[in-house]
C-alpha cells in the first residue's frame, strides 16, 4: 500500500509507480468520486474518456472537449 501526506494546501503526491501505471502526467486532470465512505481518484485520460462513449450519447466528444480546454489553461 502506498501512502502520501496532505500538505497545508490540501495537495498530495501520487506515487510514481501509480502515475506510470495509469499514465498520469503533468496536466492530467483527476476527478474525485465519493462512494460508500471512500474517495476514488480517477485520471481523465483519453482511455477513460473513450470508456464513457455512449454514456452521454456524444461519443465522448463533450468530455474530451472539456479536458482539452482545461489543458489549454496549463
Amino acid at each position: 500500500m502506498d501512502t502520501s501526506l496532505v500538505t497545508t494546501k490540501g495537495q498530495i503526491v501520487i506515487p510514481s509507480k501509480i502515475r506510470k501505471r495509469f499514465n498520469i502526467k503533468k496536466g492530467t486532470r483527476i476527478c474525485f468520486i465519493e462512494k460508500e465512505g471512500s474517495i476514488i481518484l480517477r485520471p481523465l485520460t483519453d482511455l477513460y474518456v473513450d470508456g464513457l462513449k455512449g454514456s452521454m450519447q456524444t461519443d465522448g466528444a463533450a468530455l474530451r472537449k472539456v479536458v482539452a480546454e482545461d489543458r489549454k489553461d496549463l
